[in-house]
C-alpha cells in the first residue's frame, strides 16, 4: 500500500495494526514470502532503481548496484537462510528449586514499526532495516527521504508489487508527513539520518514510550601510522569519495604521523587521478551533491584550510571536485561538523597518543579506522578509542559483514542492526516458564512459614 501525504498517518497505522492483530505476519511462511519478494525486486527492477539513484545522486549504475541494491539483497538472502534458527525457541535451564519445570525464550514480533530513511543511500538505508522488520514478523511504515525524490517515488511504486501491501506502507512527502507520522503510536521506530533530526525523533518516541533505534553519523577518523602508503591512499580515497563523500561511515578526516604526511598526500593525489581521471567532472564513477543547500555548505568549508588538490565546483550541476585540505586547524569549521561531502582534511600528529586523545576529545564517531601493520597498535587503538565500529586497514567494509552489528555509540547513535541484529532489533525476546499442577511442589513456599519451612527454603535458596 502506497500512501501520499493526502492520506492520514493515523489511517495508515490503523490499517497496519489490523493486519498485525489478525496474525497475518506471524507465520514463517509469510515472512519468507516477503524476503523472497525483496530479492525479486532487486533482480527484476535493477534498472528502475539504479536510474533513480543516478537522477538523485549522480551514481553510476554499477555504484548503485554495489553500494545499495546488492547489500540489501544480501541482507534478505542471509535472513532467509537463517530465519528458522532465529525464530526457534531456545530452552534455558531452570533452578533446582523450581523443578519440575521448563523454560524457554523466543523472539516475538513487536507489531507496527516506523522506518525513516535518509537521502544519501535512499535504497539501502530504507530497505535494509525493512528486511529485519519483516523477518521478525512486523508490519512497517516506510518514510523515504523527500530529498531523493526519484528514488522515493520508485520505491513507493514498486514495493507494493513485491511485498504484502496490507503489511507494508510507503508514505511520501516532506517534513509535515514526518511530523504527522511521529505523532502516531508504534512498537518501534528506526531512524537513519543526522543528529539534529535524530533528537526530534527520540523526543517523539519518548512521548509514546516507544523503543527507538538511531543510526546517526559523526566525524569518523582515519589514523595512518605505517604500512604500504600507496595501498593506504587508495583505500582512503575509495572510502571517502564513494557517493561523492556522502556516506555516514566515510573517513571524515585523516590523522597521519608527521613524518608520513608528505608521502601520503602525494599517494592520495595519485589515487584520485587513478580513480576519477585528471578531470573528475567527466568521470562516470563520480557522483554529485544531493542539492544546492548542501552544495553551498560544502563550498563554504573549503576555506578551512589550504587546498592541496581539487576544490573546483559548479553549482549548476552540483559538482564539487574531490578535495584534499591541508593546514587545517582543529578548531576550523570543517572540523566542527560532519563534512558529508568530498572534502578530506589531513592533519599531522606526533603519534598514537596524540591521535587517540584528539579523537576522544570529540563526540564518539560511527566508525574509526586505523592503518597500521603492527598488531600492538591495533590492539591499543581498539582498547582506547570509543566508536560504533573499528576498521583496520580498510574503510566502510565492516558494514558488509552480516555477523557484525552496525550502529553507533553516544552521539553517533543507539542500537544496532544487520544480520541477526536486525531481527533482534525488531523483536521482543520473551521468556516463558511452564510448570505442571499434578504435584504442587510450590507448597514449601506458601505461608505460613514454619521453622521447618524456613530452614528448607534457606537450604534451597
Amino acid at each position: 500500500m502506497t500512501l501520499s501525504s493526502g492520506v492520514g498517518a493515523a489511517t495508515a497505522v490503523a490499517r497496519l495494526r489490523r493486519t498485525f492483530d489478525a496474525g497475518t505476519t506471524r507465520p514463517l511462511d509469510w515472512r519468507r514470502a516477503q524476503l523472497k519478494g525483496l530479492i525479486r525486486l532487486f533482480a527484476e527492477r535493477e534498472v528502475d532503481l539504479t536510474d533513480a539513484l543516478h537522477a538523485d545522486l549522480g551514481k553510476s549504475r554499477l555504484e548503485g548496484l554495489v553500494s545499495e541494491l546488492s547489500l540489501v539483497r544480501a541482507e534478505a538472502e542471509y535472513a532467509l537462510q537463517h530465519l528458522t534458527a532465529w525464530a526457534t525457541a531456545e530452552r534455558v535451564p531452570v533452578p533446582a528449586g523450581l523443578l519440575p519445570a521448563a523454560a524457554h525464550r523466543q523472539a516475538q514480533p513487536l507489531g507496527v514499526v516506523l522506518i525513516i530513511g535518509p537521502w544519501n543511500y535512499p535504497v539501502q538505508l530504507l530497505l535494509s532495516p525493512l528486511v529485519g522488520a519483516l523477518a521478525a514478523g512486523n508490519c512497517a511504515v516506510l518514510k523515504p527521504s523527500e530529498l531523493a525524490p526519484a528514488t522515493s517515488a520508485v520505491i513507493a511504486d514498486l514495493l507494493p508489487l513485491y511485498c504484502d501491501d496490507t503489511a507494508v506502507t510507503v508514505m511520501e512527502g516532506g517534513p509535515e508527513v514526518s511530523t504527522e507520522l511521529l505523532s502516531q503510536q508504534y512498537d518501534s521506530i528506526f531512524f537513519t539520518g543526522g543528529a539534529r533530526v535524530g533528537r526530534i525523533v527520540a523526543h517523539a518516541a519518548a512521548e509514546q514510550l516507544t523503543p527507538v533505534t538511531l543510526e546517526l553519523g559523526g566525524k569518523s577518523p582515519a589514523v595512518v601510522m605505517d604500512g604500504n602508503l600507496r595501498a593506504v591512499a587508495r583505500r582512503l580515497i575509495f572510502g571517502k569519495f564513494l557517493n561523492a563523500g556522502q556516506t555516514c561511515v566515510a573517513p571524515d578526516y585523516v590523522l597521519v604521523t608527521a613524518g608520513l604526511e608528505t608521502q601520503l598526500l602525494q599517494h592520495l593525489k595519485e589515487a584520485l587521478a587513478e580513480f576519477y581521471g585528471r578531470d573528475p567532472h567527466r568521470s562516470a564513477d563520480y557522483g554529485r551533491i544531493i542539492n544546492e543547500q548542501h552544495f553551498d555548505r560544502l563550498v563554504a568549508l573549503l576555506g578551512s584550510g589550504t587546498v592541496y588538490t581539487g576544490g573546483a565546483h559548479d553549482r549548476a550541476i552540483r559538482y564539487l571536485e574531490p578535495t584534499l585540505l591541508t593546514a587545517v586547524r582543529p578548531d576550523s569549521p570543517v572540523m566542527q561538523e560532519e563534512i558529508f561531502g568530498p572534502i578530506l582534511p589531513i592533519l599531522a600528529v606526533s603519534g598514537m597518543d596524540e591521535a587517540v586523545n584528539f579523537i576522544n576529545s570529540r563526540p564518539s564517531p560511527l566508525a574509526a579506522y586505523l592503518f597500521s601493520n603492527e598488531s600492538t597498535a591495533r590492539q591499543d587503538f581498539e582498547a582506547r578509542v570509543r566508536a560504533g565500529a573499528i576498521g583496520h586497514n580498510a574503510c566502510n567494509l565492516h558494514l558488509t559483514v552480516p555477523g557484525l552489528p552496525f550502529g553507533g555509540v553516544g552521539d553517533s547513535g543507539t542500537g544496532a542492526y544487520h544480520g541477526r541484529y536486525s531481527f533482534d532489533t525488531f523483536s521482543q525476546l520473551r521468556g516463558v516458564l511452564s510448570k505442571g499442577t499434578g504435584i504442587d511442589t510450590l507448597r514449601l513456599a506458601y505461608p505460613p512459614h514454619t521453622g521447618l519451612k524456613r530452614w528448607l527454603l534457606r537450604r534451597l535458596l
